[in-house]
């Protein structure tokens, strides 16, 4: 992973100076909520429904046993015991205090961690697959390019105030595990022909009030042009995104008003002034970067195969674990290990303190000290030898941490909702909690299969309830919380939005709709091996909301 040279230890510890300053002030009266709210926006710190939240950056989801320990640290000393990961691969902590903020980024920046553009109208923490540089379906890591990206952006004096905040994640591999086409711009490592690195270029998705798919405007962009290119693409949206609607503001508006056609040639035209610039990524840059990133020395662990056999057999609940919560890695020999945050009745995305811990020791002992976020609000170990399976396990289970659901029905995406944020129309903690206890059950989801319910607490989609195979969005009617449920959601490689299926439910009806849902799946797909989303591909919408509501004109209603 990447390491901080000077620059960036003394960026880091001088803007700690300057938010301290900046807080003080603050407390004193000198500076009102209304002069104070950018300044601590620019410091990830915003004002929840009851206290602050700091959101931290976990740049393209990579840390370390060290770090893992500092946010354990500040959970422990500045919060409640516990952080909150997020689909953005960040950490949240809901409830430290305003005074005490500065002390915690200060021991943060010891760790090489900040808060720096997490929030705000500027290029937020830039995500990748959460088994970069592991997969066996990967062309190239993305993750070097999102630390150019990282560096690039940085307090960018041209991007730091945008029309909207804005997003960008990174792929390498034949899977998109890191939903590139719902982000502001999707980046997808490719090679050419000759065998050189490129990227197919995707602009203008995003989720939120007007969920849309980006559209992809160059199919092979040279390794070399990508900082010039990308300044190209934020270019044209700085100029022309609107700043007078807030609600339209996005640069998805801008490509759906604009035209595919004609905002990729502004962008070309654009990046023909700028390709040939200082903007142009040098080899050796490329390569120094690419250093920080080599993959751990894989000794060859051929015992693990026999090992694993025998474990699996003899318990049960270690091969259910295996089987979905293990991933084959590019070296046979080993695993990529999800790690799910994710408990039967729990709260998705939650890990306290001695969790936090727990997985720092686990991690440095057999996964060559390397953790990553996915943006499934999990933690994944990259690499982990078979032959350490077991003893991985064991640490797992003795944290709490084992749960054999990874990519299941009870591995929920879900926002804070109303039970925190401010935002928010409805809690999403409560409708999670309940559908994972209804479905808790190894048989039940093992039955089920695959299947992704993402629950949102409003609008603003920080649940990614439209990418979800079921997605929960609450909604406020009458002074009530309502549930609209959408069906066929994608973010993979073949990324879908959800169509919403009728009428919503009370909050009391959810759990019993999601199950009518699965019921009628179950009744209708060809045979197990066929997932829910292939199911509905299949079908369309028509029999489950004929299940839910009986005829059309109810499920209008």
């Amino acid at each position: 992973m990447y390491r901080y040279d000077e620059f960036d230890h003394a960026f880091v510890s001088d803007r700690v100076e300057q938010f301290r300053d900046q807080v003080a002030r603050r407390l004193s009266g000198e500076l009102a909520e209304d002069a104070f709210k950018p300044l601590r926006l620019m410091n990830g710190v915003y004002l929840q429904l009851h206290a602050y939240m700091l959101r931290v950056a976990i740049p393209y989801g990579t840390l370390n046993g060290r770090q893992m320990r500092k946010l354990a640290y500040v959970a422990r000393k500045y919060d409640r015991g516990y952080g909150h990961f997020t689909t953005r691969q960040n950490i949240q902590y809901n409830w430290p205090k305003l005074s005490e903020l500065p002390d915690a980024l200060a021991d943060l920046a010891t760790v090489e961690m900040h808060a720096l553009q997490t929030s705000g109208n500027c290029i937020r923490n830039v995500t990748a697959d959460h088994f970069a540089g592991a997969a066996a379906d990967e062309v190239a890591d993305p993750r070097p390019y999102a630390e150019i990206l990282r560096q690039w952006s940085s307090v960018h004096p041209e991007f730091s105030f945008l029309p909207r905040k804005f997003k960008i994640a990174v792929t390498g591999a034949e899977r998109d595990r890191a939903a590139i086409q719902v982000h502001d711009i999707g980046l997808h490592l490719k090679k050419n022909e000759k065998g050189e690195v490129g990227f197919a270029v995707y602009v203008g998705g995003g989720q939120g009030r007007t969920p849309m798919i980006a559209k992809k405007i160059r199919d092979f962009l040279p390794e070399q042009d990508l900082l010039s290119y990308t300044t190209a693409i934020m270019r044209v949206y700085n100029l022309h995104g609107r700043r007078d609607n807030k609600y339209k503001a996005r640069i998805k508006i801008l490509v759906h008003e604009t035209g595919v056609e004609e905002l990729s040639r502004q962008v070309e035209a654009e990046f023909a002034d700028l390709r040939d610039t200082e903007l142009k990524l040098p080899e050796r840059d490329v390569a120094a970067i690419s250093a920080y990133f080599a993959p751990p020395e894989l000794g060859s662990r051929a015992e693990g195969w026999a090992n694993l056999a025998q474990w699996k057999k003899a318990d049960p609940e270690f091969a259910r674990w295996v089987q979905n919560n293990v991933q084959p890695h590019k070296h046979p020999d080993y695993g990529m290990v999800t790690i799910s945050l994710k408990p039967i009745g729990g709260i998705p995305g939650d890990a306290t303190d001695t969790q936090m811990e727990a997985v720092a020791d686990i991690a440095e002992e057999y996964a060559f000290d390397e953790i990553r976020v996915s943006h499934e609000q999990n933690l994944i170990l990259p690499h982990v030898a078979l032959a350490d399976l077991e003893p991985v396990y064991r640490g797992l289970v003795a944290a709490g941490l084992a749960t054999a659901n990874a990519g299941l029905i009870t591995d929920i995406i879900a926002c804070p909702g109303l039970d925190y944020c401010a935002l928010a129309n409805a809690r999403s903690i409560p409708v999670a909690q309940e559908l994972s206890t209804r479905f808790g059950s190894p048989e039940r989801q093992a039955e089920i299969g695959e299947l992704k319910i993402k629950i949102s607490g409003c609008i603003n989609a920080c649940g990614h309830h439209h990418v979800g195979h079921i997605g929960l969005l609450g909604v406020e009617k009458k002074g009530e919380e309502l549930y609209q449920i959408t069906l066929g959601g994608s973010g993979d490689e073949n990324t879908s939005i959800g169509e919403i299926i009728g009428r919503g439910f009370e909050p009391e009806k959810v759990t019993d709709a999601v199950e009518v849902i699965v019921n009628t799946y179950l009744g209708l797909r060809l045979d197990p091996s066929e997932i829910f989303l292939d199911a509905y591909r299949r079908v369309g919408p028509q029999p489950f909301k004929d299940a839910l509501y009986g005829d059309k004109t109810a499920a209008a209603a």
